[in-house]
């Protein structure tokens, strides 16, 4: 009887530490509280392309798509971005990544696994970020003369 009530008052003290923790992404709300979403922020409409954060990402989306259609009958994105529309809109195509199957085969058009944009691209917000960015791409870092023990956070 004893290792029972011992075994829930740990379990009530866990449950009421773990109400009262804190999770810097959701603000200064408990983590068991329901709370409302922040407003979605106005994203860079710039036009501008930004250096990437990290080697292999996806290029951003440096624009406004709100009121994109991007199903499976249509995809907005390729109206600008399709080879064939590119020389017209002056958008960058997309990468012949885009355009192989999942066994490495070229196709002639979009790969369907690379249909829907926003699974890897993103609209750029300019917001503070949640947490720094310590990324050294390799060229920075062959200049310095490192290696990838010298890193940040590789100590």
């Amino acid at each position: 009887m004893r290792i029972l009530i011992s075994v829930g008052l740990a379990a009530l003290c866990a449950t009421a530490a773990l109400a009262q923790h804190i999770d810097n992404a959701r603000g200064p709300v408990p983590v068991m509280e329901e709370h409302a979403p922040p407003p979605l922020q106005n994203p860079d409409n710039s036009d501008v392309r930004r250096q990437r954060a990290y080697a292999m990402q996806p290029p951003i989306i440096p624009h406004k798509i709100e009121g994109y259609q991007t199903d499976r009958n249509a995809n907005r994105c390729m109206m600008c971005h399709a080879r064939t529309r590119t020389e017209q809109s002056q958008a960058p195509m997309i990468s012949v990544s885009h355009f192989t199957d999942r066994d490495g085969n070229f196709l002639a058009e979009l790969s369907p696994r690379r249909y829907f944009c926003l699974q890897c691209h993103v609209p750029q917000v300019p917001v503070k970020p949640l947490v720094e960015n310590r990324y050294i791409d390799v060229e920075t870092m062959l200049r310095r003369g490192g290696s990838a023990s010298t890193l940040p956070g590789r100590e």
